[in-house]
């Protein structure tokens, strides 16, 4: 008797689940084995893959067992050659694989014999499934990108920090939109928060300090699980948060498609840009494929901050007379010539001395400070009352959660409500999951705004941290601390009589705030030696 497999296979998940198809195809083959007195000896189901590639469980499955010595059964049996590949030469190679064992692949909806004039047949509908499925998929994701145009979500899962609402109805498809999820929200504005500042006892923290810090308090992620460097970095890196969610930004195999491709849907924004950008260059400093670790952890002063004015390169150290002098002078000039950049050579030691006396004398002055710091200020207050908003939602949401407990158990208590009832219990464990989490959420929240309201800056604070770090700016021997002259100024252009000092008012702030702590300078776990040379002559 000949030993029938039955394939069976459905695009989409949707698809299993509503039991549209698999059911369908499982009658017609097992009916069409009766009708013939073929034995059935195996079913392989395969809900929601795609045909287009071999990455299917149950796929593999069925070809290991077609190819074994013996085979476990004579036939293959799909309802359409379709459900078994949409790719041509795909198919042909495994078609050839079972033959090559005995193995027939048979269509109950596309009966074949073994004649060459059908098997011709067979690779013409197979090219033909090909096409189709293309094109499938290209009005698919013309009709996602129109989608994500008007500024609808597509239906996967929402960033954290973010639910998917319902905004209108169409026919019978109901059109959603992303809004700020409260409960999630402030995890990743916390994640931000230590990125740029720490948590108030350290500087600015790397990603896998942050991990350590979430997971060390218990701050879980969306499905209660631990936080790792990959989610962390998504989350530090997507520009979601800012209000422009990228749509169709990848292909199928991870590749980034053209910016033409790509639909950027506004959302509500979670961080504000300047903190974004501010977040994006300090990942950009710490990464060794962009910067190089002698550049972020080198004892020279201005690396890495100093440029040229007249073509924006960077300037790096050269020497003179067999390392006496040093120079900064322009890179593009020293890689491609005069013709490229005229560029200049400015002595090391001047440059450093002129740079740190500027902060000294203009920057770390009280009055100066406050002057530079009033407008943060003013937005620090305004996201301060913004976080105070937010608190009361999350105490109104545990306390709207808490009155259902109280009457479901009420209700449990009267004799109303059935307490081995499953729905009963998982509806008590969910409202306990959203009270506990937004009480959790209010008081991490209202710790970081009693945080702040602590630093609140004064005059007094002011002249204490100008005066710290004038002094801790200053080596002994002369030098400089090259971590606290970062912390004030963030890049140097030099041009011909002129040298413009630039940096970041939020990144002062913050550093004012750790107490003049400045240890945000991006570092990769290397230790300078304490005199002003880290290599010994």
């Amino acid at each position: 008797m000949t030993r029938a497999a039955l394939y069976l296979r459905v695009s989409t998940a949707r698809q299993a689940e509503h039991a549209v198809s698999i059911p369908d195809q499982q009658k017609q083959g097992e009916a069409w084995c009766d009708a013939r007195g073929y034995d059935l000896v195996e079913t392989f189901v395969e809900p929601g893959n795609t045909a287009t590639n071999d990455r299917r469980p149950e796929f593999q499955r069925m070809i290991e067992a077609g190819t074994a010595k013996p085979p476990a059964f004579d036939i293959v049996l799909v309802h359409s050659f379709s459900r078994f590949f949409r790719d041509a030469f795909e198919m042909e190679f495994y078609v050839r694989k079972l033959a090559r064992n005995g193995v027939k692949l048979v269509s109950i909806t596309q009966e074949l014999g073994d004649d060459p004039i059908h098997d011709m047949m067979r690779r013409i509908m197979a090219l033909f499934d090909e096409y189709q499925s293309k094109e499938n998929g290209k009005h698919v994701s013309r009709a996602l990108k129109e989608n994500a145009r008007q500024g609808f979500w597509n239906g996967s899962r929402p960033p954290i920090g973010y639910r998917t609402v319902a905004a209108e109805t169409r026919g019978t498809k109901v059109k959603k939109v992303l809004e700020i999820d409260p409960l999630h929200a402030d995890t990743v504005r916390l994640m931000y928060r230590l990125a740029l500042q720490g948590d108030g006892t350290s500087g600015q923290m790397g990603i896998k300090a942050i991990v350590s810090y979430l997971n060390g308090r218990r701050i879980f992620t969306r499905d209660g699980g631990r936080w790792g460097i990959g989610q962390v970095h998504r989350i530090l890196t997507r520009r979601t948060y800012i209000g422009e969610h990228e749509f169709n930004r990848k292909d199928k195999d991870g590749k980034k498609k053209p910016v033409s491709e790509m639909v950027v849907v506004a959302v509500p924004p979670l961080i504000d840009r300047q903190t974004f950008d501010a977040v994006q260059a300090l990942l950009k400093a710490r990464n060794p494929k962009v910067m190089p670790a002698r550049v972020v952890s080198g004892p020279t002063l201005l690396t890495g901050l100093i440029h040229c004015g007249k073509c924006g390169g960077a300037m790096t150290i050269r020497t003179g007379k067999g390392g006496r002098y040093r120079y900064y002078a322009c890179s593009i000039k020293a890689r491609q010539g005069p013709t490229a950049c005229e560029g200049m050579a400015v002595p090391m030691e001047k440059l450093d001395d002129l740079v740190a006396q500027h902060l000294e004398t203009r920057l770390l002055q009280p009055q100066r400070l406050e002057e530079v710091l009033a407008a943060v200020l003013d937005r620090r207050q305004e996201h301060a009352e913004r976080r105070r908003d937010h608190i009361a939602e999350l105490n109104k949401r545990a306390t709207e959660a808490d009155l259902r407990l109280k009457r479901l158990y009420d209700a449990i208590e009267a004799g109303v409500a059935d307490l081995d009832d499953p729905a009963l219990k998982d509806r008590l464990n969910g409202l306990k999951a959203v009270r506990d989490q937004a009480r959790a959420d209010a008081d991490r929240a209202q710790a970081l705004l009693s945080g702040s309201g602590r630093q609140a800056v004064t005059l007094e604070m002011l002249k204490r941290f100008a005066r710290t770090a004038r002094q801790r700016m200053r080596l002994d021997g002369g030098g400089y601390r090259r971590d606290h002259l970062r912390a004030l100024a963030q890049r140097v252009e030099v041009y011909e009589g002129e040298v413009r000092i630039m940096g970041s008012k939020d990144r002062l702030l913050q550093t004012l705030a750790a107490n003049g702590n400045a240890a945000a300078v991006p570092s990769q776990g290397l230790k300078w030696r304490t005199e002003r040379d880290s290599n010994p002559r």
